[in-house]
């Protein structure tokens, strides 16, 4: 196996712990999910995001931070690791949550810890439509999400493949699954599982699934 930390980034609804618990499976694998309902203030930020940005941003990059420090401590890594998010998120996040001056001093507390952390191995990027989005949204019923508008998911997409268009540390495996089900179709989930298997060249990789 190429890679022994890999990462499942996407937007917001795209079914990033789902497709990771699947994939710890079949590599066999440990996995690990980020912790976002232990968040008090992720319901508050969605009705007053003006007033609850920071908090919100703040707890999930010091969550973020504990979770990733306490698998870098116990050497984790080596039976191999799928998580369903990159701390990079926290930043990405934060720039299109936060003030100018929020964001200052959330980037100088992120850029410290991220000296910190380990980095993945390879990140593969689910992508999909906001329209499909939308409807995984509306599907699995958290109450809080339900006033998600479109402008905000493009925005967060926006963020992802920017960071990626930059960053070069590590292959990052853009695939689309709009029109696609990993979860209920075998063929899709063994295409995706099979990239794992492939070197690619550092930064995006964009890949068609048959």
């Amino acid at each position: 196996m190429n890679y022994q930390f890999i990462t499942i980034e996407g937007n917001i609804g795209v079914g990033k712990t789902t497709f990771s618990k699947m994939l710890a499976e079949e590599l066999g694998y440990r996995v690990v999910l980020e912790e976002f309902a232990d968040n008090p203030f992720l319901p508050k930020f969605y009705n007053k995001p003006d007033r609850y940005a920071f908090s919100l941003e703040l707890f999930f990059m010091a969550e973020r931070y504990r979770q990733m420090g306490d698998l870098r401590d116990q050497d984790l890594f080596s039976k191999g690791i799928v998580s369903d998010y990159f701390f990079v998120k926290s930043k990405l996040f934060a720039e299109n949550n936060l003030s100018d001056d929020e964001l200052l001093l959330f980037n100088r507390l992120s850029e410290i810890a991220l000296k910190n952390l380990p980095k993945p191995d390879l990140i593969i990027y689910l992508h999909s439509s906001v329209k499909r989005l939308q409807k995984n949204i509306r599907k699995r019923g958290r109450s809080y999400e339900q006033n998600i508008s479109d402008n905000y998911l493009f925005d967060i997409q926006n963020k992802y493949f920017d960071f990626f268009k930059k960053y070069n540390e590590f292959p990052v495996l853009v695939v689309d699954v709009s029109e696609v089900d990993f979860v209920n179709n075998a063929n899709v989930l063994n295409q995706l599982v099979d990239l794992t298997n492939k070197s690619y060249e550092k930064g995006i990789n964009r890949i068609s699934l048959l």
